[in-house]
């Protein structure tokens, strides 16, 4: 396991969670996400890696957590910005910021799904870089 890329690549979820507290809509939120999950595959793919679903997977997984972190600190000021958010944790019987805490880990893992899929296809199709000679 290349756990350096693993939190490498988990600063695409850290500067997603920061960012989507207020900057970046819900409603384009989900083009940002398909954008970095292709760069994600396609650096996974590059780095050779044995086990590229799981690399994907674990990636997505600690994104998760810096996204659920960002949200839940910044909770009010994310909430202000995200009405459909902000309607959808109204109905749950959990404050919002507990809701929060069990459904940021379960998306992570969906997510995570999709990025390990991404991953394994991105390693079928892409050669590695040649080695430089000397």
């Amino acid at each position: 396991m290349n756990y350096k890329l693993i939190v490498a690549l988990s600063m695409f979820g850290l500067a997603m969670g920061i960012a989507t507290v207020s900057v970046i809509p819900s409603t384009v939120e989900p083009l940002f996400w398909l954008v970095i999950f292709v760069i994600c595959a396609v650096i996974i793919a590059r780095a050779q890696v044995p086990r590229p679903f799981l690399h994907g997977l674990l990636v997505s997984i600690a994104n998760s957590v810096w996204i659920t972190a960002a949200h839940i600190i910044f909770y009010d000021t994310y909430i202000a910005s995200h009405a459909q958010e902000a309607q959808m944790l109204a109905g749950s019987s959990l404050p919002g910021r507990v809701m929060m805490l069990i459904t940021g880990p379960s998306i992570g893992v969906v997510s995570g799904l999709v990025l390990g899929l991404f991953a394994l296809i991105a390693s079928k199709l892409i050669k590695p870089k040649p080695a430089p000679t000397p």
